[in-house]
């Protein structure tokens, strides 16, 4: 009985600290760019999008596909990048034990 109450406080414990890590990535961010810079794509650890700078010198209206491309390709490798801060601030908690449903974690 005692290994099943030492279990239950280990197991509250990294609930609270996955909690608190959740709520931190939302403060983290990460940057993505494209086309040497003229794209620019800022997102969370929620992977959600903050911000989009694009250098006017890269707008020409006679290829749109050009800034279309190169913001698309900004948001991906922002996306990416939170992707992967999320996985290493979780593996921080859980010591890399995948826990399917957590946000950082395969399955999410």
């Amino acid at each position: 009985m005692m290994n099943m109450q030492k279990m239950m406080k280990q197991v509250q414990k990294m609930q609270a600290e996955i909690a608190r890590v959740q709520e931190e990535l939302g403060s983290m961010t990460v940057e993505g760019t494209a086309g040497g810079g003229v794209v620019t794509v800022v997102a969370n650890g929620h992977q959600e999008i903050l911000e989009v700078k694009i250098d006017p010198a890269v707008i020409d209206p006679e290829d749109p596909e050009l800034l279309e491309d190169s913001v698309l390709a900004a948001v991906n490798e922002a996306l990416r990048k939170a992707q992967e801060l999320a996985e290493s601030e979780m593996a921080k908690v859980t010591g890399n034990l995948k826990i399917p449903g957590l946000p950082g974690m395969p399955g999410f």
